[in-house]
């Protein structure tokens, strides 16, 4: 497959839907040659900071001499960011033989299924990323769960060391409506591993996995993480300041260092420094213009907005701030707003590309609800990023945030189709 091909293969698959269970992922990797056994993983879970733990997981591990693949998503304007080897997305070319090779797999599988049963998307590109990193020879891979942890198409990997990021209420539809309940079903991936590496023994002959969190896990999930069969490890921050900016980005990096710490033993601190000075995480607390300075933040829930609205006051530093907000419709909108609004002087509600994104006039209304009146509403992303750096002036600044959908959409080049999320 080309590039091309192989991206109308995977959004022809959206036809599907989801559908969780893993017996199609097993099946998949069994038609694959089980390519997950081929490398050593880190399987990193949580409602929020994912993608950024295991970029910098994985520039750790770059930086201490092995070869590194990370599995993230979503992804921002093309498929191919998912699939990292070392600190560059995989080439279009590979991907596209990545997705022939899932592809064939998956043929074989459907025939095996009942008629309404079919391999899904993100099943099909897991496999195509379990495939290329296997075939690209990486030591290790850092591999980000899509929704959940137990059901996850991710969890198909023998992982020693697992990471959870934090524990908020989302996709309660799915994962529960308690923090414990959600916090069970991502920690899962511990159950799931620690049963495969008794099958299979480590090279280090090891029985039992790490645990990676942070300290200020909610007391419910903290509890289950305690009862969970590894060794616990509780992230602290060490002082090293990365390059990706925000509060929430120090947290993240805590966690990155104890991961990596808990797979190679030692680390070598300029090492440390060197993955926190070089790596950024695009969509996150990214600096897009100046004058005024304006940022992109792809926080999408309660969580992530109150952990952005943080970091705040130091990056603003006295500055006006105007918002282009963008929040899909199954989010607490509210919530949202009510952590946003006492950073801002002016909110722009739009849209984006996504059919569940509120309308522009509903964010408004609520706004105004919640006792914010200096909101306007104006449905095109790209003319709402430009009333706000109009209305900021350039002594100002400006934050477009609320959903991923929005931020892809500003970064995607002018005029481009946007690919699924």
């Amino acid at each position: 497959m080309t590039f091309e091909q192989a991206e109308r293969y995977l959004l022809g698959l959206e036809l599907f839907g989801m559908r969780f269970g893993l017996d199609r992922m097993r099946r998949l990797m069994t038609a694959l040659g089980s390519p997950q056994e081929r490398f050593r993983s880190i399987h990193v879970v949580g409602t929020n900071g994912k993608s950024s733990t295991a970029r910098m997981t994985s520039a750790i591990l770059e930086r201490h001499g092995m070869r590194t693949g990370t599995y993230l998503s979503p992804h921002l304007v093309s498929f191919t960011e998912r699939i990292r080897i070392g600190e560059r997305d995989v080439e279009p070319e590979r991907f596209g033989t990545a997705v022939a090779r899932a592809a064939r797999a998956a043929e074989k599988v459907n025939r095996t299924l009942e008629p309404d049963d079919r391999v899904t998307q993100f099943e099909a590109l897991t496999a195509a990323a379990y495939s290329e990193l296997a075939e690209a020879k990486v030591e290790v891979a850092v591999i980000e769960a899509g929704l959940g942890g137990r059901y996850d198409a991710t969890n198909v990997i023998p992982s020693e060391v697992q990471v959870l990021t934090n524990v908020g209420l989302e996709h309660t539809r799915w994962l529960g409506p308690t923090i414990a309940d959600i916090a069970s079903e991502k920690l899962a991936v511990v159950e799931t591993s620690s049963e495969d590496r008794r099958l299979r023994r480590s090279e280090a002959g090891t029985t039992f996995s790490t645990l990676v969190t942070g300290p200020d896990l909610h007391p419910d999930a903290l509890a289950l993480a305690r009862a969970a069969p590894a060794k616990l490890v509780v992230a602290y921050e060490t002082g090293i300041v990365p390059a990706a900016r925000g509060a929430f980005q120090r947290r993240n990096f805590a966690l990155a260092r104890a991961a990596a710490e808990a797979l190679l033993g030692t680390l070598d601190e300029d090492a440390v420094r060197a993955a926190a000075a070089s790596t950024l995480v695009p969509g996150r607390f990214e600096v897009v213009d100046q004058h005024p300075e304006t940022v992109i933040d792809g926080a999408h829930n309660p969580a992530g907005m109150s952990a952005l609205a943080e970091s705040l006051p130091e990056w603003l530093d006295g500055r006006d701030l105007v918002a282009v907000l963008s929040i899909l419709d199954d989010k607490d909108a509210a919530a949202m707003l009510q952590a946003l609004i006492p950073h801002v002087t002016h909110i722009v509600c739009t849209t984006n590309a996504n059919p569940r994104a509120l309308p522009p006039a509903t964010l408004q209304s609520l706004a105004r609800q919640l006792g914010f009146t200096a909101v306007t509403a104006e449905r095109d992303p790209r003319a709402a990023l430009a009333a706000a750096r109009e209305l900021s002036g350039p002594g100002g600044a400006v934050l477009a945030t609320g959903s991923i959908y929005l931020i892809a959409d500003l970064l995607r080049p002018a005029g481009a189709k946007g690919a699924t999320l």
